[in-house]
């Protein structure tokens, strides 16, 4: 069955990447493949979609945003931004949650060949006020919340601070007094090369400050093709979950529940609905009860989400009586899938066009993908490899490893950030001959299929014996008592690291040591087994990303 799905899918990739084909290839295994006909400059790749003129686009909050209404806010921003005596190379940061302004607001910089920079608006002041210093900003676009917090941090007379929505409407630090007098006009032309930078955006830092990942225009441009010729591909190969889609009637339109600070955001939610003509209902942030309503109200088809939110989505109680009929697909990434997520998936939607894949910020949220049929026939996979992703599996001194070893995940590809920002040491040391070290620890099954095991450095070493967490966490969150789980290594005289787990139970639920403990030796080898339990009254702490903070759990523990 799996030799068969990846001939289906190596078929369909033939005809969209052949010569003369919309996703024409070229280039080699040595030199890389890359999309010959992907545009090259991020502002005009996304400036096709200003055909779709007035045709709905953004619903936030009762707002409603036509496609035009939002490029003539960008441009309205680029010709303020030009007005400033901003322009090329310049780093234009965006530092707020999930608001309209934000999309328009990225179009607006890019168009003038400024830099834009994404910024996590989880953050406490000190760490956004970090990156906006260490990628010298010129300029900042923030919610109130983040002006306030920066204002007392910053010299804003060397970096100004715009509020998106001020409290107060006369706000001369507002965004409508940013570009009053601007609205109507179209930005001047600047000449942009495709290898020059236009976007650095900062990793999540969960194991140390964060590092800014800068790509080119080019790059985020193979990025945006590459997604749309694997959505092709899935659909040339689930004909059958496309035509009962489409039998449904309903208009495409994703519910946007991700940090747009993120690719999964960023990239597969508004590049790719942008280009596509789909609407999107955006979230300030994730609410489960608030999503089950929109998915009612607005006939929500599509759904991209971390497996931890997309477990909130269809073990509420109000899923099961929720109209739910327009909800078609859900694609799972951040993290890998667990196995309750597929049989949920299974139970509650049982004709669904739902998928994961890999990818990672340094990749433009490019590697690998599956969704339809094969996500559910091949438990576990990432997905197939992407035709312009060629990966390596290399041992801890870079050694490529043979077909179906474990080892560190190096990838190459057209889509791979240029550098990390202001970072020479880390450079050589993370990005070898183009090859990107990822961090991640995976392997290549017999037919051609990723698989994840897990972060390296979430890795516990125990009696000389490789453990993966992800493996444990994933057995213990079948149980139906408990909702959440991460899994540690504790420092161990003896045995280097023993395995702790955190738990936190559904509510009205109760378990003891003995009972975890039970659970995972009756499906995992003795050594995986934790040797101690730890029960948490609140929710496991999680970074924007909705991944778990284990640096954070395991300080906690060793102080306590």
């Amino acid at each position: 069955m799996s030799q068969s799905l990846m001939q289906e899918f190596k078929d369909a990739m033939a005809q969209l990447t052949g010569a003369g084909a919309p996703y024409e290839l070229a280039g080699d295994d040595e030199s890389g493949r890359y999309y010959l006909n992907a545009p090259t400059l991020l502002h005009e790749a996304l400036g096709e979609a200003r055909h779709h003129g007035d045709r709905e686009f953004l619903i936030y909050e009762g707002e409603r945003r036509s496609f035009k209404q939002l490029f003539d806010e960008a441009d309205a921003i680029a010709v303020a931004l030009q007005a400033r005596g901003i322009g090329k190379g310049d780093r234009v940061a965006l530092a707020m949650r999930n608001y309209p302004e934000w999309l328009a607001a990225y179009i607006g910089v890019v168009t003038i060949g400024a830099v834009v920079v994404p910024v996590n608006s989880w953050g406490q002041p000190a760490e956004v006020a970090y990156i906006l210093e260490d990628c010298d900003a010129r300029l900042a676009f923030c919610d109130q919340q983040r002006y306030d917090g920066l204002a007392g941090r910053i010299d804003q007379s060397a970096l100004e601070l715009v509020i998106a929505r001020p409290d107060k409407a006369d706000d001369a630090h507002g965004l409508p007094a940013f570009v009053r007098g601007h609205g109507g006009a179209a930005p001047q032309q600047v000449a942009i090369e495709g290898d020059e930078l236009a976007m650095i955006m900062y990793t999540s830092g969960t194991s140390g400050k964060p590092k800014g990942a800068a790509s080119t225009h080019r790059a985020i441009c193979q990025a945006i093709y590459n997604m749309e010729c694997a959505a092709m591909a899935a659909a040339m190969t689930n004909g059958e979950l496309i035509g009962a889609m489409l039998e449904r009637g309903f208009e495409p339109t994703s519910l946007l529940a991700v940090p747009l600070f993120h690719v999964s955001g960023c990239h597969a939610q508004f590049f790719a609905n942008l280009r596509g003509g789909r609407r999107i209902v955006m979230m300030y942030k994730w609410d489960v009860d608030r999503a089950i309503e929109y998915i009612e109200q607005e006939r929500i088809t599509t759904l991209a989400a971390a497996p931890a939110m997309v477990l909130d989505l269809l073990e509420s109680a109000r899923f099961p009586a929720a109209d739910t009929r327009s909800l078609f697909s859900l694609g799972i990434g951040g993290a890998a899938t667990p196995p309750r997520v597929r049989a949920l998936l299974q139970e509650h939607l049982p004709q669904n066009f739902s998928g994961t894949g890999w990818g990672m910020t340094e990749t433009n949220a490019q590697g690998a993908s599956v969704t339809g049929k094969a996500f559910i026939e091949k438990p576990g996979t990432a997905g197939f490899p992407h035709p312009v992703v060629q990966f390596r599996i290399c041992d801890e001194s870079g050694v490529q490893m043979p077909s179906g070893a474990t080892g560190e995940i190096w990838v190459r590809s057209p889509a791979n950030i240029r550098e990390y920002w202001n970072r020479p040491e880390t450079n050589a040391e993370e990005i070898v001959d183009g090859w990107l070290k990822t961090g991640d620890i995976g392997y290549i099954d017999e037919d051609g299929f990723l698989f994840l095991a897990d972060r390296a450095k979430d890795m516990i070493l125990r009696g000389g014996e490789n453990i993966y967490p992800i493996e444990i966490e994933n057995a213990l969150i079948e149980h139906t008592a408990i909702k959440e789980a991460a899994a540690i290594g504790l420092p161990h005289e003896r045995l280097g690291e023993e395995v702790a787990v955190v738990v936190h139970l559904h509510a009205g639920e109760s378990l003891r040591e003995e009972d975890v403990i039970a659970w995972v030796a009756d499906q995992l080898a003795a050594y995986k087994v934790p040797s101690r339990v730890f029960f948490s009254e609140t929710p496991l702490p999680r970074n924007a990303t909705n991944k778990i903070l284990k640096r954070e759990l395991k300080a906690n523990l060793l102080q306590g």
